[in-house]
């Protein structure tokens, strides 16, 4: 499991063994510290929390918009059936179909579903690769954010992640 620590507080997700490439991508980023200092970026109460852009941490915002950065490459698609966009599902973000017609997801972007009801018309089409277990709260914490320009929180809502050992 995985920690993201955020400035409104911690969320704890459960990566699939289903989806062994992007989890193993994003255990990756997280040892590799990719993630720490950036923001969630794009932040649509009633649908989703946007992160994992290495443009939003300080001193790299000349590299590019938000939303607009990764690691350089892209995962190939792991879409199943019954890894659905359910409230805490945490999946990857992608280009649209027109420049991507293999539904690979962004090498670092991620999302987490903060609708109560889902956000299901994007099953099928988006990779799930983990959910939230706990820090729900915090979930909601950030959909509830002022936002502006870009669906952009007013205020900065850094993480870093870190992985989280049972006890």
């Amino acid at each position: 499991m995985i920690r993201i620590k955020t400035t409104l507080g911690d969320i704890t997700v459960r990566l699939y063994d289903e989806t062994p490439l992007h989890k193993a991508n994003f255990e990756k980023l997280v040892r590799d510290g990719f993630y720490n200092g950036s923001i969630f970026h794009r932040v649509i109460a009633g649908f989703m929390n946007q992160g994992g852009d290495p443009n939003t941490i300080p001193g790299n915002e000349g590299n590019g918009h938000p939303g607009t950065g990764g690691p350089g490459y892209t995962v190939p698609a792991e879409i199943h059936s019954h890894l659905t966009h359910k409230k805490g599902a945490l999946a990857s973000a992608r280009l649209p179909d027109q420049v991507n017609p293999r539904r690979e997801s962004s090498g670092s972007q991620f999302y987490i579903v903060n609708a109560n009801t889902g956000a299901h018309f994007l099953d099928g089409q988006y990779t799930v690769f983990g959910e939230v277990v706990d820090g729900m709260d915090v979930v909601d914490a950030i959909a509830g954010s002022p936002t502006g320009p870009g669906d952009m929180p007013v205020n900065r809502i850094e993480m870093t992640m870190e992985f989280v050992t049972k006890s």
